[in-house]
């Protein structure tokens, strides 16, 4: 079979990716219909169609990359597309609430099983001085499906609350046929089955303590429902850790969060997600119940905010380069607590955009462009490459797990009976301070990371201290499995100076400790951007001189290394450190060493 062309890939797993996205934004405009039309349903009830759809495509979508290792990345994805189209239906005719919840939650498990096999077959698609200008292409379509999701979701409510689902029909199908006739079959690498209990686990786990938070104000916080569900959450989350500790493809990978800086960012992003996720619910509240804007003008009303988010998360990666991540992340959060503060003191019964309103999208579009793709950098900054799969699930996962939690919190504060009508004003600024702390408590986890940041990194001598290890396809949720791993996103670098050339030196064996000769070592700066490359001589030692006027002193790059029939190998190494490496064959056993 011929190979795709590269742009129909991008196309087909951009429209799949653009489907993925639209759902988490383009729900929420329609939830004052959809009460509606189920007469009794309170907020509580409501949230679950928000809830039941985040924390199933949080658990797996982990595991949908390690099932794409084992059965081939096409095929789960085109799978995916599939549950989650067909599921699209499943929710336009539910005829209940329960029964929308239970379609959400089968979307969500199509939706995960299409976001991470899209980017590897985009990666296995283009050559590797192409793949950033993709990705970056790719990475965009979520920031538009954010942008057009209030418009988009108030035009079609318009016409009936169902075609928020149908929206995804057409584009689905059309996805999925031109997916099956050009997309290609990556190689599979075999891996074990992952722990689908340690996901279901996390699903009961997050699940139940989301329960236990809606139900709280009405039932107690020490009825027999809220105290049952807490001590269910408590059993499903220690069930996770306990099962991702044995598990030979676990749901959760514990060495990844063991790392400071991508647990740190991790806690960032769950605190910083409550306070989003919490955002899209109240405002819609406000501007429909208090305001009594219709759904089409509140869908406009709050389309700037994620415009802004479009230009921000573009220039975020330079300031980061510049500032570090921690930094980045703070200032981010800082600016997203501005927005509600700014609703707060200037908001009230009366309708009043220009001047109350939209400076606040302005803030809080300004905070999610900074911190969303900034914290997710973190992983190729402080993971070697192997890990940068589980990194980038972990980031994910904890992005959704702050969504699951926001609202039910923020459900919890504003009470599950409010319809934001005028009376009901003093729950919509509750929920407004609710979005404040969550984005404070963001901002001292940030603050801790960048210090976490400062920290010298260990020395890279002789040996490989940063556990890097040869790039094991199981690892890679969402890059490796299905490449040729020669480019990848690298560390963060903390500034440019003038300077000399500072070399990064390398010794480059064989899986039998052979050293091994022609090996190809690229140095890659923060940006993806190749700075220097060499091969090693006869005795497998490596040395790659870098121009010093494009990176600090002591800042960390990455060193891959690749040679024909064997595995790629990257290794996060200081500027003029050393590392060393060793390659394994692609046609070795198992048991060969690695």
């Amino acid at each position: 079979m011929p190979a795709p062309r590269p742009g129909v890939v991008l196309l087909i797993t951009s429209a799949a990716a653009f489907l993925s996205s639209l759902d988490l934004f383009i729900v929420n405009i329609a939830f004052p219909d959809i009460r509606a039309s189920f007469p009794g349903t309170d907020l509580g009830q409501m949230s679950w169609i928000l809830n039941g759809y985040t924390v199933v495509f949080a658990a797996f979508l982990a595991l949908a990359g390690r099932l794409a290792d084992r059965f081939g990345h096409k095929r789960v994805f085109l799978v995916g597309l599939a549950v989650f189209t067909l599921a699209s239906v499943a929710c336009a005719v539910a005829p209940s609430v329960v029964l929308l919840v239970a379609a959400r939650a089968v979307q969500a498990v199509g939706a995960a099983f299409v976001m991470p096999t899209s980017l590897s077959l985009l990666l296995a698609a283009y050559p590797a001085e192409h793949r950033s200008r993709a990705v970056g292409a790719w990475a965009s379509i979520g920031a538009v499906a954010a942008a057009l999701g209030p418009p988009l979701g108030g035009l079609l409510v318009q016409a009936s609350w169902h075609w928020v689902f149908l929206v995804n029909v057409p584009i689905g199908l059309a996805a999925l046929l031109a997916g099956a006739r050009a997309l290609r079959e990556s190689d599979v690498a075999r891996t074990g089955m992952p722990d689908l209990l340690g996901a279901l686990a996390l699903i009961l786990g997050i699940g139940a303590l989301a329960y236990a938070l809606v139900r709280a104000p009405d039932d107690g916080w020490l009825s027999a429902e809220v105290l049952t569900a807490t001590g269910i959450a408590v059993l499903g989350l220690v069930a996770v850790v306990l099962r991702s500790r044995r598990h030979a493809v676990p749901a959760l990978d514990l060495a990844v969060v063991r790392v400071p800086a991508v647990g740190l960012a991790a806690l960032t992003m769950v605190a910083f997600t409550c306070g989003f996720a919490g955002m899209l619910v109240v405002n819609v509240l406000y501007l429909t119940g208090t305001w009594g804007w219709t759904a089409q003008l509140a869908g406009l009303a709050l389309a700037p905010g994620p415009m802004v988010v479009v230009v921000v998360s573009r220039l975020a990666g330079r300031l980061s380069a510049r500032i570090g991540i921690g930094a980045t992340a703070a200032l981010g959060a800082l600016a997203f607590a501005a927005g509600p503060v700014w609703w707060l003191l200037h908001l009230g019964r009366t309708p009043d955009y220009g001047v109350g309103m939209l400076p606040g999208q302005l803030l809080t579009g300004l905070g999610v462009g900074l911190i969303l793709p900034t914290l997710s950098s973190v992983v190729g900054s402080a993971l070697p490459a192997p890990q940068w799969g589980s990194g980038s699930s972990l980031i994910n996962t904890a992005r959704q797990v702050g969504s699951v939690l926001g609202v039910a919190l923020l459900v919890s504060v504003i009470g599950a009976h409010t319809t934001g009508l005028p009376s009901e004003f003093g729950s919509v600024r509750a929920g407004w301070v609710l979005l404040t702390g969550s984005a404070v408590v963001a901002a001292l986890l940030a603050l801790v990371l960048a210090a976490a940041e400062r920290r010298p990194a260990p020395a890279t001598g002789g040996a490989d201290t940063t556990g890097d290890a040869a790039v094991d396809p199981a690892a890679g949720t969402a890059v490796g499995a299905a490449v040729d791993a020669r480019v990848a996103v690298a560390a963060h670098a903390d500034g440019r100076t003038p300077g000399t050339s500072p070399v990064v030196r390398g010794i480059v064996r064989d899986g039998r400790g052979r050293p091994l000769a022609g090996a190809v070592g690229t140095v890659i700066d923060a940006g993806g951007a190749e700075l220097a490359r060499a091969v090693t001589g006869p005795d497998g030692r490596l040395a790659v001189p870098v121009d010093g006027s494009r990176v600090a002193p002591g800042t960390h790059v990455v060193l891959v290394v690749t040679e024909a029939g064997h595995h790629p190998r990257a290794h996060r190494v200081p500027l003029g450190g050393e590392a060393a490496l060793s390659l394994v064959r692609r046609d070795a056993p198992a048991a060969d060493p690695l």
